[in-house]
Formats: C-alpha cells, sequence, structure tokens
C-alpha cells in the first residue's frame, strides 16, 4: 500500500513538474499544444535536440497529411526556388557544364557581364579569385557559390582560352542575368510558326509576344505552342498567356476555396491578343501541368485551337506563399482552379503523397501513354466545351482532342546509358570546343547547319570509345534501334553549343512526334473538320 502510495505520489509530482515547463496555462487549443510538447522537449527529453531541425521536421509532416502540393520551404531554400519564376538572378551570366574536373563555359548569356567582356564558349575556367578550381573536384554547387553573388559586386576568374598561350584575366562585376522562359520561337514551315515554353515566369509574356512578332513578319499564319514537360508558374502569367489568343471578355480560369470567395479571371476586351485570329495548336504530355493546364483548358473550352499530346499531369490547385517568422515559407493551397466549363483538372490525391507522386508510372503500366483507350472517367466527369458543345472531360488533367503515343521504337538501354553518363553532352561540347572556328566558318547560321552537318564515322567511334570508358559496353543491335535518335541528339547538343538554345531546339524537333503531328493536322486539312470556332475569333 505504502508502494502504491509513493508511486502515485512520484506520478503527480512528474505531471506537475512538466505543467510548470509549459508556457502560459494549461493547452487549450492546437497551437498551444503544439508549443507545450516542443517545450517539454527541450528542457526534459534525455538528449539534446535541435528545435529548428524538429520544427521544420513536424512542418513537413503536417503539411503531407493536407495535399501534395502544400510545402515548406526553408529559408535557405527558398530565393533559389524563386529565381526560375522571377525571370533573373545576380551572377556573372554564364552556362557552364563540368568537363573533365573543368569548368567549360557553354555559353555567355547574352546581356549578362560576361558576354559583355568577351568570354566566350568552350572558355575553361580555372581560377576564382585566386583560387584554382580546375582537378580539385568542384562541383555544380561550388561554381554557383563562388559565381553568384549581390549585383555589383566583383569577381576575377583566370580564363584557359585555346586560342591563347597564357590565362586570360577577367574582373567581372556580377549583375542581374535574365532567366529565358520561351526556349524557342522559329518558322517550322513558311507558314507554321512554333514557340516552345518552359515556364509561367514574370518575362514569358514579353517574350511570348515577341517571338510571335518576330514570326509574324517571317509570313506565321498559323501557331503551335510547345507546352510539353511544363510544369507551369504563375496564375497571372497563364490567364495573360490564354489572353493573347482568346478575343472580348472570355472566361480564362476561375479559382474557389474555403476560405476565399470564387475569383474569374477574363480576357481583355480593350486589349487585342498578338495572335487571336489564325490556326492554334497547343502540344502537351503527362508533364505539363498547372498553368500549362490553365492555358490548355481555356484554348479548348472556347473551341479556339487543337489539344495534341497526352493527357497532362492534373495539377489544379492553387498555392500561396505563407511568409513564417524565420523568413522561411509555405507554399499553401488554397484555392482549387476551374476551366471555363466548369472543370476542375487536379487529380485525386486522397491516398496520400506516395501514391500521388506514383501516378505517372501507373499510367506508364496502365498503357495511357500508348493508347487514350485506357484512360476510363465516370460520366459525372463528362463536360461541354462553350461554344460548340464538343465533349471534354475533368477528373484529372486535359485530354488531348488528338492523342499522340509516347514513341519508344528508338529507345534502348544502351542510348539510355549514354544519357546517364554524360556522354553524348560531353563528347558535343569537347567536339565543339576543339573545331570552334571551322566549325563557325562552315556553318555561319543555324539553317546552313540544320541542311548540311553530318557526323563522320570517326566521331561515332571517339563516341562509342568515350562510352566505354565509362562503363557503356557497345551493343550494335541496340546502337542501330537509336542511332537515329542518338545522331539527332548529338546534331542539337552541338548546334546549342556552336548557336544558342533556340537551335537545339530546332535540331531536337526531328525527335518531336507532336510536333510532326500538328504539321500534318493543319496540312492536311484535318484541322478545319475538327469543329472549331476559331474563324468566329475576330
Amino acid at each position: 500500500m505504502k508502494l502504491q502510495l509513493s508511486l502515485a505520489f512520484i506520478v503527480l509530482f512528474m505531471f506537475a513538474s512538466f505543467a510548470s515547463f509549459a508556457q502560459g496555462s494549461t493547452p487549450t487549443n492546437t497551437t498551444d499544444k503544439f508549443a507545450a510538447l516542443m517545450n517539454y522537449i527541450q528542457q526534459l527529453y534525455v538528449d539534446s535536440v535541435d528545435g529548428e531541425k524538429l520544427t521544420e521536421t513536424a512542418i513537413v509532416a503536417m503539411l503531407e497529411q493536407l495535399d501534395p502540393h502544400s510545402v515548406y520551404i526553408s529559408k535557405e531554400e527558398l530565393r533559389e526556388a524563386e529565381e526560375p519564376l522571377q525571370g533573373s538572378f545576380e551572377g556573372v551570366g554564364i552556362q557552364f557544364q563540368i568537363l573533365r574536373d573543368t569548368i567549360l563555359v557553354v555559353d555567355p548569356i547574352q546581356g549578362g557581364p560576361s558576354e559583355k567582356l568577351g568570354i566566350q564558349s568552350g572558355d575553361k575556367i580555372v581560377e576564382i579569385d585566386g583560387e584554382p578550381v580546375a582537378g580539385v573536384g568542384i562541383n555544380n554547387t561550388g561554381v554557383m557559390k563562388r559565381l553568384r553573388g549581390s549585383k555589383g559586386t566583383q569577381v576575377r576568374v583566370g580564363i584557359k582560352r585555346s586560342s591563347a598561350k597564357d590565362l586570360i584575366y577577367y574582373k567581372i562585376i556580377r549583375d542581374k542575368i535574365p532567366i529565358y522562359s520561351v526556349d524557342a520561337a522559329y518558322m517550322v514551315t513558311p507558314e507554321i510558326g512554333y514557340i516552345k515554353v518552359s515556364r509561367f515566369a514574370r518575362t514569358t509574356m514579353q517574350e511570348l509576344k515577341s517571338g510571335i512578332e518576330k514570326m509574324k513578319k517571317a509570313g506565321m499564319k498559323d501557331l503551335v505552342l510547345d507546352l510539353q514537360g511544363n510544369g507551369g508558374g504563375y496564375l497571372n502569367t497563364a490567364v495573360e498567356m490564354s489572353d493573347e489568343f482568346l478575343n472580348g471578355d472570355k472566361l480564362i480560369v476561375y479559382t474557389q476555396g474555403r476560405a476565399f470567395p470564387k475569383e474569374e479571371f477574363h480576357a481583355s476586351p480593350s486589349t487585342p491578343g498578338s495572335f487571336e485570329k489564325g490556326r492554334l495548336i497547343l502540344l502537351i504530355d503527362e508533364s505539363s501541368a498547372s498553368a500549362s493546364e490553365i492555358v490548355s483548358g481555356a484554348i479548348q473550352d472556347w473551341d479556339r485551337g487543337l489539344i495534341i499530346g497526352r493527357r497532362s499531369f492534373g495539377k489544379g490547385l492553387v498555392q500561396r506563399a505563407v511568409p513564417l517568422p524565420d523568413g522561411s515559407a509555405v507554399r499553401l493551397t488554397v484555392q482549387k482552379y476551374y476551366t471555363p466549363s466548369g472543370r476542375c483538372i487536379q487529380k485525386p490525391y486522397e491516398d496520400g503523397v506516395d501514391a500521388y507522386l506514383k501516378d505517372r508510372e501507373i499510367r506508364y503500366k496502365h498503357g495511357e501513354f500508348f493508347s487514350m483507350d485506357s484512360i476510363k472517367l465516370a460520366d459525372s466527369l463528362r463536360f461541354f466545351t462553350n461554344l460548340k458543345k464538343r465533349t471534354v472531360y475533368g477528373g484529372g488533367g486535359i485530354l488531348p482532342d488528338i492523342f499522340v503515343p509516347l514513341d519508344t521504337s528508338e529507345s534502348s538501354d544502351y542510348f539510355s546509358g549514354l544519357l546517364r553518363t554524360g556522354v553524348t553532352n560531353d563528347w558535343a561540347l569537347d567536339y565543339v570546343n576543339a573545331n570552334r572556328a571551322k566549325l563557325q566558318a562552315t556553318y555561319p547560321d543555324i539553317k546552313s547547319f540544320q541542311n548540311n552537318f553530318k557526323l563522320k564515322e570517326e566521331d561515332i567511334t571517339a563516341i562509342i570509345k568515350l562510352a566505354e570508358e565509362r562503363k557503356v559496353p557497345y551493343n550494335e543491335k541496340e546502337f542501330k534501334i537509336s542511332e537515329h535518335a542518338i545522331k539527332a541528339r548529338l546534331k542539337a547538343l552541338v548546334a546549342r553549343s556552336l548557336f544558342d538554345n533556340e537551335a537545339f531546339f530546332v535540331m531536337i524537333n526531328d525527335l518531336n512526334p507532336a510536333l510532326k503531328k500538328a504539321i500534318d493536322v493543319l496540312q492536311s486539312g484535318t484541322f478545319d473538320k475538327m469543329n472549331l470556332s476559331y474563324k468566329d475569333f475576330k
């Protein structure tokens, strides 16, 4: 009996002691409950703990119970995460590649401080502020840490150039460096223009309008907008892009959330878009998400153009950045977005984050990438377009009007090995670096390169040898399967190093079946038979 009383007394004493550590009164809500627990852990736990790390872990776990797109971003990660959408960062302005433990300048960014000083493609950076950086195992993070910095600050680089005997030293004043979101804008036929948009950022519309204007002057009548692989970006940019193709005050998208009233976004009737008339095709695939789906949904629902490709990702959630006291932030889902016909494009996420992230793998296994007939959707997800009353579906992504299966006919383990080990990229950089002057004299522009450049037998031999050095053994059968794709990619990589990023897409689009289908649809008369309303947009 005395033992039981003693134990009871000890337990009561412990509870009383724990309570004395808590801030304020006994917890009465979830906030107090969490604060009290953290206080108990910091004061009483048997080992020392990192309170900041513990809090971040708890926040991440908490957000995982909501939806897959509500995420925590640490203070250190926040600026880096914002850069691609802000449209600029601060640094020296080069695209680089670490090739055989040396920093190789792939391309000085147009308008950046390095280009203005005369730094060239093919230059090798071997010193940064007096520190040797060649042959020391430097990685991408190490390069960016040394070359990025605040606008107005200075960095001194030592460059090895093949045409110079001694190192060339540059003092670079860091500046704002543009990040482009329109990768290419060029004519694929005398009347069909092509624009590749990689993200929806602050500068996207300026780049898009410039590209459209350039192609109009070149005789463009029809436009193919490539959003394949575009994971999205700013909602406002998606609205502005849709407005370039829609007239009047047409509804583009609306959002709704528990804590927010319905908000509609319309085209501007007072400001004509840059391509409100003319035949329009959008290319999408399983990686086209969010803002890409807003534009695709609006174009499809208003019967303005055709969607070609495969079903898009299915992200119909709107995040808002919520700052936290220490400079970190949470991107919290606050609304869902709906297309003009009322479709919510968000795919289900009730089964948790892991299942959500495996959705693409599940789609592949079910055969969806090869046949749209494998997609089974309930009648409750059926909607109709606003003008022509064509059938469209919600419930998880935008379904294309014309399906293009994933082309695996030229895939092989050998080709994958070349890509995985960086053989194609490194060979192309080496090749251009060793032959730049000759290549520039032989191919003064992209067109001449596209029409006349061919890989030689000795080039293929060198590539095979480099692959073997990186433990990718030659497989003649698989090489033959992938030969066209391998050569097309190598040609595109050489073009990018010799000219610019647009040149890469001019060449690599030889492997773009959705673009080929779009061109055929426009030239064969198929487009005009698809019951659209583009002719009514005046």
